[in-house]
């Protein structure tokens, strides 16, 4: 039995570590046992991934990069130190039990990951020449890792030139998305994604006013609204009930259905890509689904905002995607106009949706990283 512990540093991260993982259990090296330890949240599992390890919800839900010290500062009345104690607790404890580890996310979780001594690979899914290069400290951590993956082919040169050998086989977020889902979902015009994090619950209700006031320049707008598998579909309700939305019950994966003025939404917590499927654009405030719905070919539309996250992350997202993303107002009835007249320009449309396929890259990513961690695994054995 091949044991591989995934250290994964999000949401979206453990997303990624999942889809590694369906690919490892494909390989016929196997059997494998998959392992999972989320260093932000709480964790969903998912895939043949089997949680482990100490886990909180921290205020920041992780967003503590480029400087964020007022997040930084949350999560540390929030019991951050005392957490990240248990976790390198918990690592150390697991010396010798595992034949590689695989940090998933950034060089944080990569330099947790050693304290495990196996062999360690990383998947970068946070930098990029795009928006922010590696520094000279975690070129250093890449340097030590046996295997280094990141995001696109531009990143990697540059890290090749500063002595890291880094490979771009294919950007795993574009692999999320699985042409195998086949789901019946209305035909919708406008996804939602309120993200994954604490606040979600609250974005979600900036995005659905959005929805709302959209409704009355488009009579009959349907939206279909992404509840990510760490979040509670029932708070989602009472919250945009608590914000005028009628809400009806929903069966399964559809998690209720909400209308209000001419608009309406369908609640959806079932596999992400059914919901691309159906939909035109997106408006959302999430990380890796932003990214996926790029990948995807549909336009993403952001609201902006004030706030040390909205300033920084949405400029973060704005420089990776590129023309793929639309920052808009955050305002009901201006951001609606903005997405209103976005539909009439069908040139427009066109051009994001190339932008997003030409800057998220390629597919097969997931197998590449599977099968280099597969031979990492034999070369140590």
């Amino acid at each position: 039995m091949k044991r591989l512990l995934f250290v994964a540093n999000g949401h979206g991260e453990t997303a990624i570590a999942a889809r590694i993982a369906e690919e490892i259990e494909q390989l016929a090296d196997g059997p494998f046992e998959l392992d999972l330890f989320p260093l932000v949240g709480v964790g969903a599992g998912g895939g043949p991934l089997v949680l482990v390890g100490p886990r909180a919800a921290m205020p920041s839900g992780g967003l503590v990069a480029m400087g964020n010290m007022r997040a930084f500062a949350r999560d540390l009345r929030g019991g951050f130190l005392a957490l990240l104690a248990r976790q390198i607790a918990f690592l150390m404890s697991r010396r010798g039990r595992y034949d590689a580890v695989v940090a998933v996310g950034d060089a944080y979780a990569l330099a947790l990951g050693f304290l495990v001594r196996a062999p360690a690979a990383f998947v970068g899914t946070a930098k990029s020449v795009y928006v922010a290069p590696y520094g000279p400290f975690e070129r250093t951590l890449l340097r030590r890792a046996k295997l280094a993956f990141v995001r696109d082919e531009p990143t990697a040169q540059r890290l090749r030139g500063q002595g890291v050998a880094a490979r771009a086989p294919g950007n795993v977020i574009v692999d999320l998305v699985r042409n195998e889902t086949i789901v019946d979902l209305p035909a919708a015009t406008i996804a939602v994604f309120p993200g994954s994090r604490a606040e979600a619950y609250g974005d979600g209700v900036r995005l659905a006013r959005v929805v709302r006031a959209l409704g009355a320049l488009r009579p009959g707008m349907r939206g279909l609204f992404s509840i990510a598998p760490t979040l509670d579909a029932a708070r989602f309700a009472r919250a945009l009930e608590h914000d005028g939305w009628t809400i009806a019950a929903g069966d399964g994966a559809r998690a209720f259905a909400a209308t209000s003025g001419g608009a309406e939404m369908l609640a959806w917590s079932g596999p992400l890509g059914a919901l691309l499927r159906a939909s035109t654009i997106v408006l959302g405030q999430a990380g890796t689904a932003n990214e996926q719905a790029a990948a995807f070919g549909l336009p993403v539309i952001a609201l902006g905002g004030p706030g040390d996250r909205e300033e920084w992350y949405r400029m973060r997202q704005r420089r990776l995607l590129g023309d793929a993303l639309a920052v808009v107002p955050d305002d009901p009835q201006r951001a609606a106009a903005a997405i209103d007249a976005l539909l009439r320009d069908a040139g427009k449309l066109e051009s994001m949706r190339a932008a997003g396929r030409e800057r998220m890259g390629g597919s097969g990513g997931a197998a590449a990283v599977a099968r280099a961690l597969a031979t990492l695994v034999e070369q140590t054995e």
